[in-house]
C-alpha cells in the first residue's frame, strides 16, 4: 500500500513532537480564500479557520501585503523600543471600545489572560482574596489562566495554583450572586463558552454579571479571545449585550493568523499597571501589529460585520432546515455556531465531513463547532448545509446505536 505525503508527514510529526495534540489527521500546505489544501492536493472548505483565527480567510491580499511590507522594514523591536504599528493598533482598539481603554499587547490569548490577572490584582489591592470563574470555562493553559479554567480534566492534574478560584455554573445569576462578595477580586466570564461547545447564556447574563460586579466592587473581566473582532457580527460580543467590562481580553481573530493578544483595561483599570509590572518580549511585535491593523481595516472597509450577521443567519437557517435523527439543533451567533448532536458521534462527523471536503471541529463528544472565516459567502455555507444530511447519514453508520449515557 502506497504512503501518501500526509501519512509521511504525520509519521515525522510523531517522531519529533510532544504528544500534546495527538497526531492531527490532516497536514495542510496552503490556503486560498475560504479553502485550504492538504499536502496531497485535496481541497477543503475551511469552516473552523484555525479555531476562529483566520478572520480574513487564507492568503488575503491585504494581510499578505501588510505582513510583507512590515517585515521588509523591521520585524522585531522588543519592548525596549516603540514602533508606530503597535501605537496605531492600540489607538484603534481603544476607539472601538469607546475611547476609555488602555492596551497591553501580548502574543496569545493565554498571555492576555495572565495580563488581566495581574492588572486586576494591582487595581483592587490586597483586601480581595479570591476570583470567580465559571464551570466548563476555558481561559488558557498557563498556570494562571488554567487556574481560572473550569474544566477539571485539564485543570486538576496541574494544581495547586497558588490562588483561590471559585466556580459558578455558567449562566446561573443566582449562583454568581452567591459566589461574589466584597472580598472577590474579579469575575472572569466568556460571552459564550467556546471550548465548552459554543454554549450561550441567557440574554441578560452579561448585564447581570456587570450588576453583580458593580454591587460588590469586583472587577468584571470579559474573555473575548474567541468571540471578539467580528465573530458574532459585532466588534465585541459585549456590545450586543450592552454590558461593558472593566477588563477585556482579545486574541485569535485579531491577527488574522499572526500571533497576537491584547488586554484592555477600562476606567481605573486602564492605569493600574506601573512601569515594570508586566512585559512581553514579543507582545506588540511590529509584524503581528501590522497584521492586526490589516484585519481591522478590512473588516471595516468590506462591511464584514453586517456580512457576518447575514451569512451567519443563512448558516443557522440552513442547519435548521436539516431534519436528521443525529441533529438536535444549533446554537451560537454570527459565524460562531455549534451543531448539537443526539449522540457522542462528533468525531465521526468531523472525519466524514473532511472526506467530503469540509473542515469542522468536534469540540465536545456531542458538539460540532463552526467558526469559518468572516469572508465566507452564503453560497459556501450553502454547500455545507446541502451536504450535511449525507455527512450525518454516513456518520450514523459508524456510530454505535442507542442514546447517550
Amino acid at each position: 500500500m502506497s504512503t501518501t505525503r500526509n501519512d509521511a508527514l504525520r509519521a515525522r510529526f510523531e517522531a519529533v513532537m510532544m504528544p500534546t495534540y495527538g497526531t492531527p489527521p490532516i497536514a495542510l500546505e496552503r490556503g486560498e480564500g475560504c479553502h485550504v489544501f492538504d499536502v496531497d492536493g485535496n481541497r477543503y472548505l475551511d469552516l473552523i479557520a484555525g479555531i476562529a483565527v483566520s478572520a480574513l480567510g487564507h492568503n488575503h491580499p491585504a494581510l499578505v501585503r501588510a505582513v510583507a511590507q512590515q517585515a521588509s522594514r523591521i520585524a522585531h523591536t522588543s519592548n525596549l523600543f516603540l514602533h508606530e504599528p503597535e501605537v496605531e493598533l492600540a489607538e484603534r482598539l481603544t476607539a472601538l471600545t469607546g475611547g476609555q481603554a488602555r492596551v497591553f499587547l501580548a502574543s496569545s490569548g493565554t498571555e492576555a489572560t495572565e495580563a488581566a490577572l495581574k492588572l486586576v490584582k494591582r487595581a483592587v489591592g490586597a483586601g480581595r482574596t479570591y476570583f470567580v470563574s465559571t464551570v466548563n470555562s476555558f481561559h488558557g493553559r498557563s498556570s494562571g489562566a488554567l487556574a481560572l479554567t473550569g474544566k477539571d480534566a485539564i485543570r486538576e492534574p496541574f494544581g495547586p495554583f497558588g490562588m483561590d478560584v471559585r466556580f459558578a455554573p455558567y449562566g446561573d445569576v443566582a449562583a454568581l450572586r452567591e459566589a461574589v462578595d466584597d472580598s472577590c477580586a474579579a469575575v472572569f466570564v466568556e460571552p459564550t463558552q467556546g471550548e465548552a461547545g459554543v454554549v450561550t447564556p441567557p440574554d441578560s447574563y452579561l448585564r447581570e454579571v456587570r450588576a453583580v460586579c458593580d454591587a460588590t466592587g469586583a472587577a468584571f473581566v470579559l474573555d473575548e479571545i474567541q468571540s471578539g473582532i467580528g465573530r458574532t457580527g459585532h466588534w465585541f460580543a459585549y456590545q450586543a449585550a450592552d454590558a461593558t467590562p472593566d477588563v477585556l481580553t482579545l486574541a485569535k481573530g485579531l491577527g488574522g493568523g499572526l500571533p497576537i493578544g491584547a488586554c484592555l483595561g477600562m476606567g481605573r483599570y486602564a492605569t493600574a499597571f506601573a512601569k515594570g509590572d508586566h512585559g512581553s518580549t514579543f507582545g506588540g511585535n511590529p509584524v503581528a501589529a501590522a497584521a492586526a491593523l490589516a484585519v481591522l481595516d478590512t473588516i471595516e472597509s468590506q462591511g464584514l460585520l453586517p456580512h457576518v450577521t447575514e451569512v451567519g443567519t443563512a448558516l443557522a437557517d440552513g442547519i435548521a432546515a436539516v431534519d436528521h435523527p443525529l441533529l438536535a439543533g444549533s446554537r451560537g451567533a454570527g459565524l460562531w455556531r455549534a451543531l448539537a448532536l443526539t449522540s457522542e458521534c462528533a468525531a465521526d462527523v468531523q472525519t466524514v465531513a473532511a472526506r467530503h471536503g469540509f473542515l469542522v471541529n468536534a469540540v465536545t463528544p456531542d458538539t460540532i463547532r463552526l467558526a469559518p472565516p468572516l469572508t465566507i459567502t452564503r453560497e459556501q455555507v450553502g454547500e455545507f448545509t446541502l451536504a450535511l444530511p449525507k455527512i450525518l447519514d454516513l456518520a450514523a453508520e459508524d456510530t454505535p446505536k442507542g442514546p447517550m449515557p
